[in-house]
């Protein structure tokens, strides 16, 4: 057991989210409705394409006239494939990396996280090479009456250096969570915005910080202090554990608006949440920092649909949310509302996608979407 290496790797481990926490505030933010913008189209892999060509196909009718004019260029995004990734051995090859960084903001389908080894997953890397720190979901069930929006922070807790702990031996294994002072009061100050801007008026802060002292009490610690900047809004703690179940409590669910928590919490609750909405397939996810944006379904690459031969059955409704919200984001929030009601009224002809044979394929959704909205 060679502690004094272990110790070492530690130290670098230290300095690096000293220097990382030292840098979050020094970016100056970009105007994601400046024109001209680039928008890169990466479809990812497993059932990824096939989403991301109804996606693509959608946003080229809503956005004719901005791409005609030039004002709007989508990228095509080529390489972030699990072939790719294998064969270069990065999470994120650096060319693709490059591509996307010349773009404002992704439009990106599920890639595939190999098990075990040491590849950190792909969505981990491109949030924190873009510091894509709030990770925003929308729920919405009305007649049961759920209207959640969750910001997760995106870049820290046990995702910030997640594949980079230590072995000891035949003894044990650590991993490592770190939370920021600067990193948790801007998760913070976009929720308690975003509560302002939408007229919500209750935000539930989301820790277990009867545990996890440090990390998740300051967590609570500077989410409070940012509250007080907001007396209008009511501001409510809860254990992640109490909040998982009081999310499937009819007594209870109805109450909340605006959820903010630390990254694996967000991570289990989101698609707790999105599950209650209809499965994680109809769910859209916006990653969102002060340079850059992301947006992508919150599912995965459904590995087990592309062995099953059901890839051309899989539901296109996330990565349309997500469309919806990148359109939203980049101010064109009258075509993204077009976006949402296309989707309802194709659903209420009856064409509606299972991920099973007996549901509507991608394509036949498609087909009907792209002649709802060039009606």
């Amino acid at each position: 057991m060679d502690t004094k290496a272990i110790l070492a790797h530690y130290e670098k481990l230290l300095n690096e989210q000293i220097d990382r926490a030292r840098r979050l505030e020094q970016t100056e933010p970009f105007d994601f409705t400046s024109r001209p913008l680039r928008i890169a189209i990466a479809p990812g892999d497993g059932i990824g394409p096939t989403i991301m060509a109804c996606a693509e196909s959608v946003l080229r009718i809503l956005l004719r006239d901005e791409i005609e004019r030039g004002e709007i260029v989508l990228v095509p995004v080529e390489g972030l494939t699990i072939e790719n990734r294998l064969a270069r051995n990065e999470s994120v090859p650096s060319d693709v990396l490059e591509v996307i960084r010349s773009c404002p903001v992704l439009l990106k389908g599920p890639t595939t996280t190999p098990l075990g080894g040491t590849m950190t997953s792909a969505n981990v890397t491109l949030r924190k090479a873009l510091d894509l720190f709030a990770n925003i979901r929308p729920v919405s069930v009305p007649e049961e009456g759920i209207d959640w929006t969750f910001f997760r922070e995106n870049t820290e807790g046990e995702y910030a250096v997640g594949s980079s702990g230590v072995e000891v031996g035949d003894l044990l294994n650590m991993d490592f969570k770190v939370t920021t002072h600067a990193g948790t009061k801007r998760i913070a100050r976009a929720a308690y915005e975003f509560a302002r801007a939408t007229g919500r008026r209750h935000v539930s802060i989301v820790t277990k910080a009867n545990i996890m002292k440090k990390t998740d009490g300051l967590f609570s610690k500077l989410c409070h202090e940012i509250a007080a900047e907001y007396p209008e809004i009511t501001t409510e703690e809860y254990f992640v554990d109490i909040m998982a179940a009081n999310l499937v409590n009819p007594a209870m669910r109805s109450r909340f608006q605006v959820i903010v928590a630390p990254n694996l919490y967000g991570d289990i609750l989101t698609d707790e949440a999105a599950q209650i909405q209809g499965g994680v397939g109809t769910a859209g996810s916006s990653n969102i920092g002060s340079r850059y944006a992301m947006f992508e379904a919150i599912h995965g690459s459904a590995p087990r649909m592309i062995e099953e031969g059901l890839g051309d059955y899989a539901n296109p409704e996330s990565i349309l949310q997500a469309a919806a919200m990148m359109l939203d984001h980049i101010g064109c929030v009258r075509k993204a509302e077009v976006l949402r009601r296309a989707v309802i009224a194709v659903k209420e002809q009856g064409i509606v996608v299972t991920g099973q044979r007996e549901g509507a394929t991608c394509a036949a959704f498609t087909a009907a979407l792209t002649k709802q909205l060039s009606a």
